[in-house]
């Protein structure tokens, strides 16, 4: 690997910063001490500030020479609404709140590179660093944009990564086209008649049409879907009754879906809907059916990624910059690839083997509670950050 001296020493001050934010953790849109420890550190590197966008958001803005060329790197900020299980000295201080996704180290990863890039400043025009609220189900880049994000900044195009636990450390990972799903929850409510559990005949019982329900979606990816497109749908909660010999007048499904492109899940929410109240009808329910779609698919642009892979490539060698097999998981980085050309790609966080004693018994997975961002991912990120920073800028457009 070609890491960057000056982030290497650095390293072990920037990795008690993202312990500190660990300690720390805050939901979407509650990041005001993180983004005051963001501002604070930017600022006494004398990077100019913006803050506000998407309500906690920062903007890093770090200018050179007299281009007007410029590019963004992003790293979300927020926490997840989690207990963790970890007993480590940089533990969360607060019940329920945990990085469980290693946005402490997007966030430190993103903090070296902005501190190189001040000093040194190898580039010929500007470095916007987007430090974003709200990535888990806040849509926290979709509200920076709303807020004037391109329009304040006018960068040509903006980059992301997230870290991948099970991927070996030096490694990255990325692909052209759609590599996160978009997300989306669908509500059944299905109304009958509340009878006695022995005399089901003067009820109207919701439970067995929501039963039907459930099978016949299977079929909407099985039989409407074209064997190469790609959907899912979960459903993952059903709630009904109070007791057991009651039958009730209520019963309520809940899921997922998850597609890589917007025709697919039109067709899926099309076909839902239509089986949903068919199916109520025929089991003389009435049915509400609402479906609410959240973040997009991620699309990586086929030029921006080739670029990725070049530069990541320099810093650790092409045979260690894989091509990345597309999740279902979502990711609201999407949102900035509908308005910007970019790319979205994977560090590897390890095995878990670098976990302080005191962490917990499950596995170092993403939304596990036994999680903690490998450190030593941070002058890896942060060279790869300056890197793309300055090969961008000194591109030919």
């Amino acid at each position: 690997m070609r890491l960057i001296e000056s982030i290497l020493a650095d390293a072990a001050t920037i990795a008690t910063l993202r312990r500190d934010i660990h300690a720390h953790p805050e939901l979407c849109f509650e990041e005001q001490r993180t983004s005051d420890v963001i501002a604070q550190a930017l600022s006494d590197w004398g990077i100019p500030i913006h803050r506000g966008l998407g309500k906690t958001g920062v903007v890093g803005i770090i200018q050179n020479g007299n281009s007007g060329r410029a590019v963004g790197l992003r790293a979300d900020i927020d926490a997840l609404p989690m207990t963790e299980h970890n007993r480590f000295e940089h533990a969360s201080r607060h019940a329920g709140k945990m990085h469980a996704c290693g946005h402490d180290g997007h966030t430190a990863m993103l903090l070296a590179a902005a501190k190189h890039l001040a000093r040194h400043r190898n580039f010929d025009g500007t470095v916007y660093l987007v430090f974003q609220p709200a990535e888990e189900g806040g849509g926290g880049a979709r509200e920076m944009i709303k807020d004037g994000l391109f329009r304040l900044f006018p960068m040509e195009a903006m980059f992301g990564a997230h870290n991948w636990p099970g991927m070996a450390v030096g490694q990255f990972a990325l692909k052209s086209g759609p590599c996160f799903a978009s997300s989306n929850e669908f509500k059944i409510t299905l109304r009958g008649k509340g009878a006695h559990g022995a005399m089901p005949h003067l009820g109207v019982d919701p439970v067995p049409a929501a039963c039907q329900m459930v099978q016949g979606f299977q079929t909407i990816v099985s039989r409407n879907l074209r064997p190469i497109d790609t959907g899912v749908i979960s459903v993952t909660m059903i709630h009904a009754g109070e007791a057991t010999n009651v039958i009730p007048d209520s019963c309520v499904i809940e899921g997922t879906v998850r597609t890589f492109t917007t025709g697919v899940l039109d067709l899926i929410e099309r076909r839902m809907k239509a089986m949903a109240e068919a199916t109520a009808a025929a089991y003389e329910c009435g049915c509400e059916f609402e479906f609410v779609r959240n973040y997009p698919p991620t699309v990586n642009h086929d030029a921006e990624t080739a670029f990725a892979r070049r530069v990541l490539g320099e810093v650790v060698g092409p045979d260690n910059v894989h091509e990345f097999e597309p999740t279902m998981g979502a990711e609201d980085f999407s949102y900035y690839l509908l308005e910007k050309p970019g790319c979205y790609f994977l560090i590897g966080n390890g095995d878990g083997s670098h976990r302080d004693g005191g962490h917990g018994l499950g596995p170092c997975m993403l939304h596990n509670p036994s999680y903690d961002f490998n450190d030593d991912l941070i002058p890896l990120g942060a060279t790869a950050w300056v890197r793309m920073a300055e090969a961008w800028l000194g591109t030919p457009k």
